[in-house]
């Protein structure tokens, strides 16, 4: 997962709405959106080779999306696929500080990774281990890429904006609606990429929203939309190597919070 995008309270009648996009090598074997038969709760694509997951939300509210913290050769090796901590914290019963306090010793077996987390009735998280810090992250709306929270990073920036403007001008949300904002291929100047170290073509090929390469790029699109009835809509679009964008295979899942989770 290399961009996401999460309204957090940010409308009255969308308390939850998460945009995310997920740059993998095209040859990492992937199941699509669906609810685990290991663990039933817990909607979200999957990593076969590992057995975690980028992104998922449960049944009863609770959420996680990780990306991973661009960062110069030569990378610390962890023992660990990041995809595991998404799945851990899904799979906890604790709240997410409890959860937190008593993971963070764990964070030196992974390589570099952002984490946003939480649930409907406990609030939003932001954690890396490349920071040691947990932090509470206020209403509105925020952007997370391979660098840290809301970093102005072009193509964070530019989602953001995209998100804000839908979420102040129209009354009803649907994923096709949203879905746009994901694949734009817009190159931004030399003059605004970041510089995290890997080189200007790197950093120029990872630039965009949505990334074309001939062994890497953006695999997936998920929205999660989550209205002030509790009802979930998540939706993951899927592209091929080709970057051909439409029409992309896609899944769907809904479902309700119940009100005493």
């Amino acid at each position: 997962m290399c961009l996401i995008a999460i309204a957090y309270r940010a409308n009255p009648d969308f308390p939850l709405v998460l945009l995310a996009n997920r740059d993998e090598f095209y040859d990492r074997p992937t199941a699509p959106l669906h609810f685990w038969d290991d663990h039933p709760g817990i909607a979200a694509g999957r990593d076969l080779d590992a057995g975690g997951t980028w992104l998922g939300v449960t049944r009863g509210g609770r959420f996680a999306a990780l990306t991973n913290v661009r960062e110069p050769p030569p990378r610390v090796s962890g023992p660990r696929s990041r995809g595991d901590i998404v799945t851990d914290f899904l799979t906890s019963a604790q709240s997410p500080a409890v959860w937190l306090a008593s993971y963070r010793d764990q964070f030196d077996q992974f390589q570099g990774f952002n984490l946003l987390f939480g649930s409907l009735d406990e609030g939003l998280y932001f954690t890396s281990n490349r920071l040691g810090t947990l932090e509470t992250v206020s209403p509105g709306v925020h952007g997370l890429s391979n660098g840290s929270l809301n970093d102005d990073w072009p193509k964070v920036r530019g989602l953001c904006e995209g998100l804000t403007r839908i979420l102040a001008t129209e009354t009803t949300l649907e994923a096709p609606r949203l879905q746009p904002l994901l694949v734009d291929r817009t190159q931004p100047e030399d003059g605004n990429l970041p510089d995290t170290g890997v080189g200007l073509d790197l950093e120029r090929l990872l630039a965009p929203r949505f990334i074309v390469s001939e062994g890497y790029g953006t695999r997936s699109s998920s929205i999660v939309i989550v209205n002030r009835g509790r009802e979930i809509r998540f939706s993951e679009y899927r592209y091929p190597q080709s970057g051909e964008c439409s029409p992309p295979e896609t899944s769907a899942l809904d479902w309700q919070v119940p009100n005493d989770i």
